[in-house]
């Protein structure tokens, strides 16, 4: 007969509990209920191994950013002996040769995202630039030069150019050009959506030499018919069928007439390396980076949508209305992500520092960037959000390149501190304290961040 009696769940994380309820998680973490104090506050700082200065300030609900994501590799132990399990595992260290230490999210494609720290350079150089992958890599070639492009369908006169005749036929551009990965932020959703669980280090600002694509669609003479691009490269799919795209975007023909949108051969001065898309990329900034198509060998032009590989459905696609977190959705209503939302990150000092005894102030400082658009400010703040002090935001180099920002902001005394900071685009758009717009495959997250700092 059989038993009635019901199996006891599995334990569940610290983070876990703070996705589904938060406000239980912390009467069962620190027996806080409302305002942080008394032996809740004792339990929470022995967990963090500081004092939280700013205490009365935490929003009820919020688990500190140093157990939510621990900055060791090793995970750190629930407090207070309680049942739920070990905090999240810090990241798993990715480590080729030509890069810095990346945070390794998946192997089967590559994908690997940069620590925000390591992005502390106004030009991002390539030891620090994020990979994604979406099929195979292709095997390296050994004349660049030769390699062809294939520009057909809704034009005059369709072209195969090589490299070198892009290079010597058409003028050549050097810009510094945002990438950001679509996912970018994924991590922060919540219930948690499909796809690499992306922090906040899915960018770059690498500076880009090759030409312009309008130049060579000129060349090629669009139709009247040319609404739309398919772009296709020569990275195998992950399956190895020969009759399948690894990823196969298009884009409106607007964006691909605007003067950033460029075919690249170059990235910071040198060739571009093999794993970011040699020897040609097709670069289209201030869009998801799957528009920048890796190994570029055909651009297709069309007369109505692209309906290749990653296209249509809920792919690359976000709600026109709210909708239910966690729901089903087959993306009907939904509409192409295009221009990226705003965004800041911290380059200035990594998660889970760890700064003198006495340290009164920080100099914070990092880059921000809006798409499309331009950011118009940034604010940061260690007191939970009570109080923000806003930055000073450069311009960008040329448009569509990221913009670095700096300031200072005071400390009341050692212990445990978290800077959150937020950028606000030209357009007054806010990033939001929680990953707004909650969609299948969890695109266009752009939360306000946070770094935990320990003084002392």
């Amino acid at each position: 007969m059989a038993s009635n009696k019901r199996a006891n769940p599995p334990d569940r994380s610290l983070q876990e509990l703070y996705r589904d309820d938060p406000e239980r998680a912390d009467a069962l973490a620190w027996g806080r209920r409302g305002a942080l104090k008394g032996s809740a506050l004792a339990t929470m700082g022995a967990a963090l191994g500081a004092s939280i200065p700013f205490a009365a300030r935490m929003p009820a609900g919020t688990l500190p950013e140093l157990l939510a994501r621990p900055a060791a590799a090793q995970g750190t132990a629930a407090p207070g002996g309680t049942s739920q399990g070990a905090a999240a595992p810090g990241p798993q260290v990715f480590r080729m040769p030509g890069k810095n230490d990346l945070i390794l999210l998946g192997d089967r494609p590559l994908v690997a995202e940069t620590p925000e720290h390591q992005l502390d350079e106004p030009v991002t150089s390539a030891k620090n630039f994020f990979i994604r992958n979406n099929g195979q890599m292709p095997e390296p070639v050994t004349d660049p030069d030769s390699w062809t492009l294939t520009i057909d369908g809704e034009v005059n006169t369709p072209l195969s150019l090589k490299v070198g005749e892009l290079r010597s036929r058409f003028p050549n551009v050097t810009l510094q050009l945002q990438m950001e990965c679509g996912g970018n932020g994924r991590g922060a959703y919540a219930p948690q959506t499909r796809g690499n669980q992306w922090g906040n280090g899915a960018i770059s600002n690498a500076e880009w030499t090759g030409v312009r694509l309008r130049d060579v669609l000129n060349a090629a003479g669009l139709k009247p018919s040319a609404i739309y691009t398919g772009h296709f490269g020569a990275d195998p799919h992950l399956s190895g069928a020969t009759d399948r795209q690894a990823i196969n975007r298009g884009m409106r023909i607007a964006k691909a007439m605007d003067e950033d949108t460029i075919l690249a051969f170059r990235m910071n001065g040198e060739a571009i390396p093999h794993i970011h898309g040699a020897p040609l990329r097709l670069i289209t900034p201030g869009w998801p980076g799957s528009f920048s198509q890796k190994w570029l060998t055909r651009i297709w032009i069309r007369n109505q949508v692209h309906d290749g590989a990653g296209m249509g459905g809920t792919s690359y696609r976000v709600p026109v209305k709210p909708i239910v977190p966690g729901s089903n959705n087959n993306g009907a209503d939904f509409a192409e992500l295009e221009s990226m939302p705003v965004r800041a990150i911290l380059s200035s000092h990594a998660h889970g520092s760890r700064l003198p005894a006495g340290t009164r102030s920080l100099d914070l400082r990092g880059a921000a960037w809006a798409g499309d658009l331009t950011a118009r400010a940034v604010h940061a703040s260690v007191d939970f959000g009570a109080t923000w002090t806003e930055m000073q935001v450069a311009a960008p180099a040329n448009r569509h390149a990221w913009q670095r920002w700096q300031g200072r902001i005071a400390l009341p005394s050692d212990g445990y501190f978290e800077v959150w900071y937020r950028a606000t685009d030209s357009e007054g758009r806010m990033q939001p304290h929680a990953a707004a717009n909650w969609n299948p495959q969890g695109y266009s997250a752009n939360a306000i961040n946070r770094a935990a700092i320990l003084v002392g």
